[in-house]
This record gives C-alpha cells, sequence and structure tokens, in this order.
C-alpha cells in the first residue's frame, strides 16, 4: 500500500479547499464548512492515536463503552437539522440508533464472522462506525423531512419521511459496482486482499448498513409517536 507523508495529506485537502470556495461562493459564508473540515482533520488524527492504542486491548467493556459513546454522539448529530429539537427527540434517537446499530452489529460479529472473542477491536471498532455512521445519516434526513411534513400537517409525515431517507441508500445499493467502489472495498484492495474477498465483506457491510438505517427511523418514528403529542402514520 502506497505511504502518505505529512505533505501529500496535506496536498490531498486541495479539494476541500475548492468545496470552501464554492460554498463561500454561493452562500456567502462557509463558517460551518471550515469548522467541520478542521473537526475532521483534529478527529481523525486523535481518533488514529487512540485506536493505536485500543488494538492493545481485548476488553468487552472498552468495545461496550465505544458503542455507547458512538450512540450518544450519532445521535446528538442526527437531531441537529431540527428547528425544534427537545430532549425527547434525543432520547428517542439514542434508542433508535442503540437499538438497531446494536442488533445489526451483533449479528455480524456473533452469527457472520463468528468473532471469540466477541470483542475484537481492529474488526468491531470500524465495523461500529459504519453502522452508526450510516444510521445517523439516514434519522438525520428522516427527522429532518418528519419535522417539515408535521409542520405542513401532512398525513402521511411518516411514509414521506422514511422514503426521503433511504433514498441515499438505495442509490448506494444500485450503485456500488457500476458507479462507486465503496470506501471498504477499495480499502481492502489498495491493501492486497483478493477482489473477491473484498466483494464479499462489502455485501455484507451494505447489507447490515441498509438494515440499521431502515430500522433505526423505524424505531425513531414510533418512538416520537409514543413518547410526543406528535403522531406517525
Amino acid at each position: 500500500m502506497i505511504s502518505l507523508s505529512p505533505f501529500d495529506t496535506l496536498l490531498s485537502t486541495l479539494p476541500l479547499l475548492v468545496a470552501i470556495v464554492i460554498y463561500q461562493w454561493k452562500l456567502s459564508h462557509c463558517r460551518d464548512l471550515i469548522i467541520a473540515s478542521a473537526r475532521m482533520v483534529l478527529q481523525l488524527i486523535a481518533m488514529g492515536y487512540l485506536l493505536a492504542l485500543l488494538f492493545d486491548y481485548q476488553w468487552g467493556l472498552i468495545g461496550l463503552a465505544i458503542i455507547i459513546f458512538m450512540t450518544l454522539v450519532s445521535a446528538a448529530i442526527a437531531i441537529r437539522p431540527l428547528k425544534n429539537r427537545s430532549i425527547v427527540h434525543f432520547n428517542v434517537a439514542v434508542l433508535a440508533l442503540f437499538v438497531a446499530g446494536s442488533a445489526h452489529l451483533l449479528w455480524i460479529i456473533v452469527v457472520v464472522l463468528k468473532l471469540s472473542p466477541w470483542y475484537q477491536p481492529q474488526i468491531v471498532i470500524p465495523l461500529a462506525g459504519m453502522v452508526f455512521a450510516n444510521g445517523m445519516n439516514s434519522l438525520s434526513l428522516g427527522a429532518e423531512r418528519y419535522e417539515a411534513e408535521h409542520a405542513r400537517n401532512s398525513t402521511q409525515a411518516g411514509a414521506i419521511a422514511f422514503n426521503a431517507a433511504m433514498i441515499p441508500q438505495i442509490n448506494a445499493l444500485l450503485a456500488v459496482g457500476l458507479v462507486s467502489l465503496p470506501g471498504m472495498m477499495t480499502g481492502q484492495i489498495l491493501s492486497g486482499i483478493s477482489p473477491l474477498e473484498a466483494v464479499r465483506y462489502q455485501i455484507m457491510v451494505m447489507s447490515m448498513i441498509a438494515g440499521t438505517s431502515a430500522l433505526s427511523l423505524l424505531l425513531y418514528f414510533k418512538g416520537l409517536s409514543h413518547f410526543s403529542p406528535l403522531k406517525t402514520d
């Protein structure tokens, strides 16, 4: 695998600068994108050092703590677009993401991969990251659309929001292999793994992501109907 020097990494951020310039040109402010970009760099550097440390410890409690932390952060980010977010939205998002993400993660590591012990950080942490990140994105889209549809007094708010939130997942399933080679598959191929082996892992990951997205949306909408006066359909 080709190694990137710090200078090569710096050069690779040029497209990000292009995005910032375009963002400023179209919206006259790029503060959000600059902050997000800076956080991305700092968070990834910190995570690199943290993973190097965590990979030395195969303790189940650490794995559970990481999953809980991912759930809390992803829930907070997922409800960020809401105009009238509250602790109810956060709690329901946490519950939806934790149940959906943990169920699919458990299925993969126990039934499919048959890991023993169950917590092997080199495998569990990357898989958990993909599960909760994609569940977060789908939930964020669904929650924002659900709020907008309720503001319009739509009688089909849940169905409309669910459909809109699942569009990126359906597009990803349709485009994979024809338009895109997903990150996990690309990384495995670059590291020297057989393309066919990488394909099998990618099928596993995309199935897990689609299932997590759908279940987290369902749980979120049902949770809101139970804990708030808003009703889903």
